[in-house]
């Protein structure tokens, strides 16, 4: 009689617990039309507050694809729902301006810690229960091709450029609520097979899911501790990822080369030391010990206070024996990013320093500093970014800033704890390159040495040394450039020796029947249109 009454009583309890929590559930719940007046809400107060982020997407094209989620929702799970909403603001492709991350991956995302690598992406932290998928490639996801799966989840980043989406974006990809929303699974579910290639070996391995809370990462790599295990060997520790969870920024003199390596990942001041002391600390130890070669790295700077950079760039160009050619390395990466993309800017402009690395995660000239809105039922926040940052002028902007030499780390180097980006800094002979080549051949064609403008660019072109700097882009941008200025005779020229280099490009072709056009050659500039037109097919 005792436990059947105890056993009611705790049948009941239960019983009472789940109808209350289904009662609040159903309460916490928004209806489709609350949804759809959330959209509305986002997308008024981008255009009263924020029509200035209509720079990289048409005002008409954006609010087309607002009217096209606005018809879908009532048709929509709710987590499809917020993927949509973040797929709307990362149209924009600016990063500050974002539905954040744990918006929609809070609840649940695969224990792995994705890395896209040069030979391809691989999981490069795990949690220990699944350790024997550590250091696989990843070939495929729920059974599509990896490259696919890619460019479905691409459109919920909010991408500044490529090597925005290779740092901040593969995370995505191990939410299953965004798998699912665009399309990589079929079906919602808690765990998501993938199938990886390790020690020459293909097999699938089905993850669940835990709490975004659980996962052991910053600055995109895993913290190896008692639960989660890291790719990387960790009995030894290289320069740029040396403290890294311990302190913002440190600099560290080797001897035998008489060189000062320093790695800062935040511009944000450390509890332990500010910033402007931390630079008034290096600068002494310059000057009172024999330093031939300062190394910068900032491959792993995803920003702060671009307030700062000033007490470094002064002290740079305070010191000409190190602000000089061949003396100062400035390494960045695809974290670079935000205020330490200000930096980068500011070291490019004002300094003698040789940039090496990856390309960064930001344009040269960006909408940063976001305002948040609150979106009134579902209480989501959205960023809206509302400052204009512009280190360089508006014709010399980028997506992003490429160093003079590129270097990208493979899966083994980083397993092995090799750094080959370094190891480029320390070891190049800047006497025997061309730092620059875009601004030597703007040398040539200005100083009007153009047989050795076309010599020098057909080498340099071809040259692997060089071949991270999209040169067609570039020869189309000056091209067009020269022609806004009215100068028709140099840009017949440019895009003439382009259709030499790049003799199978429709976007150079058309440029060249543009430039045929504004010299007055109708004959010529109809059979380049017409090249251009058969190239693009």
């Amino acid at each position: 009689m005792h436990t059947k009454f105890i056993l009611t009583l705790v049948l009941g309890t239960y019983i009472l617990c789940n109808v209350f929590t289904a009662k609040l559930y159903a309460q916490e719940r928004i209806t489709p039309k609350q949804w759809q007046e959330d959209l509305h809400f986002l997308q008024q107060t981008t255009h009263d507050n924020h029509a200035f982020l209509f720079k990289k997407i048409k005002q008409t094209e954006w609010d087309n694809e607002v009217e096209k989620l606005y018809q879908q929702i009532p048709n929509l799970q709710e987590h499809e729902i917020k993927v949509g909403l973040s797929r709307i603001v990362s149209l924009f492709q600016y990063g500050h301006t974002q539905i954040p991350f744990s918006a929609i991956a809070n609840d649940a995302v695969l224990p792995v810690n994705l890395y896209h690598f040069k030979d391809g992406i691989y999981i490069e932290g795990v949690e220990k229960t699944h350790q024997k998928t550590v250091g696989a490639k990843v070939l495929k996801i729920a059974g599509m091709e990896i490259e696919k799966v890619l460019s479905k989840v691409r459109p919920v980043v909010p991408v500044e450029n490529d090597q925005y989406f290779k740092a901040y974006g593969l995370r995505f990809l191990t939410v299953p609520v965004i798998l699912h929303a665009q399309g990589v699974i079929s079906k919602l579910a808690d765990t998501v097979t993938l199938t990886l290639e390790k020690e020459g070996k293909v097999f699938d391995y089905t993850f669940p899911s835990i709490p975004l809370k659980d996962m052991s990462r910053d600055y995109n790599l895993t913290i190896a501790n008692e639960k989660w295990v890291s790719a990387r060997n960790n009995d030894k520790t290289p320069l740029y990822l040396k403290y890294l969870n311990e302190r913002f920024y440190y600099f560290e003199y080797l001897p035998d080369t008489k060189t000062v390596y320093v790695r800062q990942s935040s511009v944000f001041n450390h509890d332990s030391e500010t910033l402007k002391d931390f630079y008034k600390r290096l600068f002494t130890f310059i000057d009172t010990n024999e330093v031939e070669k300062l190394i910068y790295d900032v491959r792993l700077n995803g920003g702060g206070n671009n307030f700062n950079n000033r007490p470094l760039i002064k002290g740079l160009l305070a010191r000409p024996k190190i602000n000089k050619k061949g003396s100062l390395f400035y390494i960045i990466g695809r974290n670079t990013f935000s205020a330490c993309q200000n930096l980068t800017n500011e070291i490019e402009n004002y300094t003698e320093a040789i940039i090496i690395g990856e390309p960064t995660s930001e344009n040269k000239n960006f909408y940063g500093d976001a305002t948040k809105v609150t979106l009134p039922n579902s209480k989501i926040n959205a960023y809206l970014s509302f400052a204009w940052w512009q280190d360089m002028a508006q014709w010399e902007n980028q997506d992003a800033t490429t160093p003079h030499f590129s270097k990208e780390i493979t899966f083994d180097q980083y397993r092995n704890n090799e750094d080959p980006v370094l190891d480029l800094a320390m070891n190049i002979d800047v006497d025997k390159i061309i730092i620059n080549p875009m601004d030597h051949f703007t040398q040539l064609f200005i100083a009007g040495k153009m047989e050795q403008l076309a010599k020098d660019a057909a080498r340099i072109v071809r040259d692997p040394l060089y071949q991270h700097i999209p040169f067609e882009k570039e020869f189309d941008r000056v091209g067009k450039l020269l022609l806004k200025q009215g100068q028709n005779d140099g840009a017949l020229y440019v895009y003439k020796m382009s259709t030499e280099l790049f003799p199978n490009s429709s976007v150079i072709w058309k440029g060249f029947a543009e430039a045929l056009k504004a010299a007055g050659n109708v004959d010529g500039a109809k059979n380049a249109f017409a090249k251009a037109e058969l190239l693009s097919k």
